[in-house]
């Protein structure tokens, strides 16, 4: 049957800022029906009962109570990207909903962005850049120094998938490697990057050049980096943050560079996204913020909507589901 071989599949809109790639709806089409949202609202009395999977991407469709109650038969979430914060774990699984993530298709280009970010940072790129284009410039200055990252000693706090490809590009810059994580890497792990694990937050803080955070968003993680790991951090160190923005006290951050509590901070990720535009963290020269583009490659965002379609099909057919998160 055409609703068996290509399972009903809701997603928000084809196009447009949140909505899914149109160069990607040719694949899509292969394996899915997809319904979009206007048209599931438009039609909600007919196709209630044929959807099976939800394909998220960026968040959208937004996945509540109300809209689990109307998708009686609905068996899987793909979800594009590794966090999942914005979803309710525990209502989605009550209602027998799977949900599945891309993690391996994010962490390469995640991060390659975030030794972009500490090499920009160091090597003060963004300045560099203003300095070279500004009408105002007459000669560039001898004494304009950035600071080298090859023997430095980086500290990794998360250790998960894409921290160890962070450990292993690092290697590459001969960098001095770190890392604090809930469970410590075997030890052939840590041997090929030359990684050295801190059980405690505490000492990565204090001997770190360059900390960067590659942590999951969770209540245990939530403004892990606050006044107090700010104060532990040398005074030359930077923070960078690839992984989810309120996992940086974001005030405390701001006092921190401004009081030269630490030297630097770059940041893929914050909170709000985008910031106000009057936040303080806009207006620091010691401040490097791109705007949250950990995945944003062409190869990274195909290999994501693959991942989810590999896992819906599996959902919706009772198979083991691919990157399934659970509870």
């Amino acid at each position: 049957m055409e609703e068996n071989k290509h399972p009903y599949t809701l997603i928000n809109v084809i196009g447009g800022t949140n909505g899914v790639y149109e160069d990607h709806v040719e694949f899509l089409e292969k394996h899915f029906k997809l319904i979009t949202m206007k048209e599931f609202t438009e039609n909600k009395q007919d196709l209630s009962h044929k959807i099976k999977a939800i394909f998220m991407w960026f968040h959208k469709p937004v996945v509540d109570r109300d809209l689990l109650q109307s998708l009686p038969n609905l068996k899987v979430i793909a979800n594009c990207g590794v966090g999942v914060d914005h979803l309710d774990l525990k209502l989605i699984s009550s209602f027998g909903v799977k949900v599945a993530n891309t993690p391996f298709a994010v962490s390469n280009p995640t991060a390659d962005l975030g030794m972009a970010l500490m090499l920009a940072s160091a090597r003060r790129i963004v300045e560099g850049h203003q300095i070279a284009v500004s009408p105002d410039t007459k000669c560039f200055m001898a004494d304009w120094l950035g600071e080298e990252i090859n023997s430095a000693t980086l500290g990794i706090i998360g250790m998960g998938a894409i921290g160890y490809k962070v450990a292993q590009r690092a290697r590459a810059f001969e960098m001095n490697i770190l890392y604090h994580n809930r469970n410590r890497r075997n030890e052939a792990d840590e041997q090929a990057v030359g990684a050295v694990y801190c059980p405690k937050l505490e000492d990565l803080l204090q001997r770190s050049d360059f900390v960067i955070l590659t942590v999951n968003l969770s209540p245990q993680t939530q403004k892990l980096i606050g006044r107090k790991e700010l104060e532990l951090m040398k005074p030359t160190a930077t923070l960078i943050n690839i992984s989810r923005g309120q996992v940086v006290d974001q005030d405390a951050l701001v006092n921190a560079l401004k009081n030269g509590v630490i030297k630097a901070a770059a940041l893929d990720v914050t909170y709000p996204e985008p910031l106000p535009r009057d936040h303080a963290l806009l207006h620091l020269k010691n401040v490097i913020i791109t705007p949250h583009l950990g995945s944003a490659t062409s190869k990274a965002r195909y290999l994501m909507m693959k991942n989810m379609v590999e896992s819906i099909l599996a959902g919706v057919s009772g198979l083991p589901v691919p990157n399934e998160v659970h509870v």
